[in-house]
């Protein structure tokens, strides 16, 4: 079996995780994050961010390289069934059933809130969508 992966659109899918990080976690749900986690701005600025950023991304790189050998792995026929809208649909189906339903069964053991779950997976499901529709639309 061949495998043939596009690594621009991973690498791009790998930024496209950062870009949504910025907002969701900056100005459109910060404060709510930092409450839901109870950290404070200053625990978070005391952070090693060049450390954070530098794992981040290479999670993220694994993340998307991952999306795309579920999408491209199986071959030519397989590969011949993606598109934007497969792969974001199939991205939105990783995020919500897979890695939010299991940060949420991690956050029901820490008894953490369900905004906090809410917060965190919701995170996930838009970056994981929008990889798929990257990893999709550009083959």
């Amino acid at each position: 079996m061949e495998f043939s992966f596009n690594w621009l659109a991973i690498l791009a899918a790998t930024l496209s995780a950062f870009v949504v990080g910025f907002l969701w976690y900056g100005p459109l749900l910060g404060k709510a994050w930092m409450e839901a986690a109870g950290i404070s701005k200053e625990q978070v600025d005391a952070g090693n961010m060049i450390r954070t950023f530098s794992l981040a991304f290479v999670l993220q790189l694994i993340m998307a390289f991952c999306l795309a050998m579920f999408f491209y792995g199986g071959g030519e026929e397989a590969a011949a069934l993606i598109n934007a809208t497969n792969g974001a649909l199939y991205g939105f189906l990783t995020g919500f059933g897979w890695v939010a339903a299991a940060l949420s069964v991690t956050a029901l053991f820490e008894q953490r809130s369900f905004r906090y779950m809410a917060i965190n997976g919701g995170y996930w499901v838009v970056v994981f969508t929008l990889m798929g529709l990257i990893l999709g639309a550009w083959k």
